[in-house]
């Protein structure tokens, strides 16, 4: 990953605000959200749910008559490009997580059929099996000792995945019973008793999964935004007058009057760097205008505010495209550092009309590698190969006009790729192959960092989130004590019917730089070749099932009280937005140059073997 965000405010006279709100949130967003309603009632969704993925140019199918309806028709041309390419890639997102929870689920119920205690294990085999005459459940661990023995590190495989292929292949019950109790004591063989207490609260997390999987494959199919609230109303109109038939209807009613509806319409996406034409006014200022608005908005140049960090690259926007006209289009636009653009309304605080309101934005994602020379000159020599290899397959005597244009056209990007735009030189960062550094994160520490040698498999060095932050450890724990008090502070205005919507401070964030900032100082200081972050897929459900099996376990049969000590516990326990911080984390490598990788972190273990083994896995 070597793609960053920078972004800066739009400025414009009021009727031309006017004039893009209207076009965004009463003609493109209507559409996308009736395109999402035909995706959601298409008889084929089944079909595209059991195989993960849409069919190629469905969306565009289904959006081609909509342009010509009154109610969607008049508007730009790349608005509809970024609404099809926005619900295509929202569905196929959806579509792809379902896919995942369903084989996790399939997983899951597999796992849950196959664990059971040592005693129940040998139980259940010995009733319809001669071979467990005369055995105990010493020679059960016996068994299990000679499998992991003879089990061969595979590359490839991890010792679980051996171990289920192995439970799969075989038909010994001896074998299979020997293999269950190897796989829930984490591929050892355990020397202690069995805890009774502690396998049932394992038993009932697996279950708590299994019904949180459930409950996620049957819910709906991705909706649209709802600018207008009447939905709420509609909503709140049959909870005031109606009885819910059961627990969920009513969580359902529940769910809608609660969730505070988006109030912006969805962004635009201008997908080419040649959608946007930046230049300066009689001020000196960096201006941008966008192609295929002039017939909506006239020729009105947007002025841009921006942090002062970030005005260098703006510039070099502007720097590069000029030498592109300059030079009368001989240089090659893939290698423009700006790759693509968004326009989005973010949601302000006051009261007046909406695009008074709301400020106007655009987020501009920049190839970092662009940004040097030598950066530069590494997609110009795989850009070249790509180009190459293109003119190649096309070596024949009797080409169509099709395969002739594609000839011309790629001769003529092979000799614009070659002319260079004016960049800095930055030597690119170098790290050593076998150098790892792995991120672990758990509920009470956001980060737990490990260096390893992935050849030898050992440790170099650890380091917790305190080491890290060092002397601005101490925000932590003021961030703790605010979101302690917000919460308490939430209780009281929901006991009273009150707002109860407080805003926080970005201290979080703030405390995510810093730990993203010392990850990669540390990565550069032993000159790791990659970074390793956990996948953060199904987090919340696995510490859902952690906290809910916890709660049960403390107080059987109340649900009530469960659900109080559940909601209790999670207020105390350290919480903190994993994504956002591994999004960071990503963020200072791609600048840096620090290749980055996505691992699974296990369940079970100690903050350092989490993080060592993320990284080995890595490897």
């Amino acid at each position: 990953m070597t793609e960053i965000t920078i972004q800066c405010r739009l400025t414009a006279p009021e009727d031309i605000r006017h004039k893009l709100w209207l076009l965004m949130a009463e003609k493109n967003t209507p559409l996308i959200n009736e395109l999402f309603k035909q995706l959601a009632e298409h008889p084929d969704l089944e079909i595209w749910k059991q195989k993960g993925k849409l069919p190629r140019g469905l969306v565009k199918n289904l959006c081609q008559p909509l342009k010509e309806h009154p109610k969607y028709k008049n508007q730009p041309g790349r608005f509809y490009s970024s609404a099809i390419a926005m619900v295509d890639f929202v569905y196929k997102s959806w579509l792809k997580v379902r896919k995942g929870w369903t084989y996790e689920l399939r997983g899951q119920e597999r796992w849950l059929a196959m664990l059971k205690s040592d005693d129940e294990l040998f139980q259940e085999y010995s009733l319809g099996s001669r071979s467990f005459q005369d055995r105990s459940l010493e020679d059960i661990k016996g068994k299990a000792t000679e499998i992991i023995y003879n089990l061969k590190p595979d590359e490839y495989k991890s010792t679980h995945s051996q171990l289920f292929a192995l439970y799969d292949d075989s038909e010994d019950v001896w074998v299979r019973c020997a293999i269950v109790h190897l796989l829930k004591n984490g591929c050892k063989v355990r020397q202690k008793l069995e805890d009774p207490e502690k396998f049932a609260k394992r038993r009932r997390k697996v279950e708590i999964r299994i019904e949180r999987l459930t409950k996620k494959l049957n819910g709906k199919a991705p909706q649209g935004r709802d600018l207008t609230g009447q939905k709420w109303l509609d909503t709140l109109a049959i909870a005031s007058t109606y009885v819910p038939q059961d627990d969920a209807q009513a969580k359902l009613w529940q769910d809608i009057l609660l969730t505070q509806s988006k109030s912006v319409p969805y962004p635009v996406n201008f997908l080419s760097n040649e959608d946007t034409k930046w230049g300066k006014n009689e001020k000196d200022r960096l201006i941008v205008k966008f192609n295929g608005l002039e017939k909506y908005i006239g020729k009105h140049c947007f002025q841009i505010y921006c942090d002062k960090r970030q005005l260098s690259l703006f510039q070099l926007f502007y720097d590069e495209q000029e030498l592109k006209k300059q030079s009368n289009n001989t240089h090659s636009g893939a290698l423009l550092a700006l790759r693509s653009s968004r326009m989005i309304w973010k949601e302000g605080n006051d009261k007046g009309k909406p695009w008074n309101v709301n400020h106007l934005t655009l987020h501009c994602f920049v190839d970092t590698l662009l940004l040097t020379t030598e950066g530069s000159d590494l997609i110009r020599q795989k850009k070249a190969e790509t180009f190459h290899e293109t003119l190649q397959d096309l070596e024949q005597e009797n080409l169509n006009p099709k395969q002739q244009a594609l000839v011309k056209k790629t001769k003529t990007s092979l000799d614009r790729i070659n002319n260079s735009y004016s960049l800095p030189h930055k030597p690119l960062y170098q790290g050593q192959t076998n150098i790892l550094l792995g991120v672990a994160i758990q509920l009470e520490k956001p980060a737990t960092v490990a260096i390893v040698d992935g050849k030898t498999s050992k440790a170099i060095t650890y380091r917790s989130t305190k080491q890290l932050l060092g002397k601005d450890y101490r925000l932590l724990n003021r961030q703790r004590q605010q979101k302690h008090f917000l919460a308490h502070k939430r209780n009281v205005a929901q006991r009273h019917h009150a707002d109860n919507r407080f805003g926080e401070s970005e201290l979080g964030q703030y405390i995510d730089r810093l730990l993203a900032k010392a990850v990669i100082k540390l990565a550069k200081e032993y000159r790791a070749g990659c970074i390793v972050v956990p996948r953060i897929k199904n987090k919340r459900d696995i510490i859902q099932a952690e906290v809910q099996a916890k709660a049960e376990a403390k107080i059987p049969g109340c649900i009530e009280k469960q659900k109080k000590y559940a909601k209790k516990y999670r207020t105390n326990i350290h919480q903190w937005s994993y994504g956002r911080l591994i999004d960071n984390i990503k963020s200072q490598a791609a600048k840096a140059g620090i290749k980055i990788k996505e691992g699974k972190q296990s369940i079970r273990g100690s903050p350092t073997e989490l993080a060592k083994k993320i990284a080995i896995d890595g490897y």
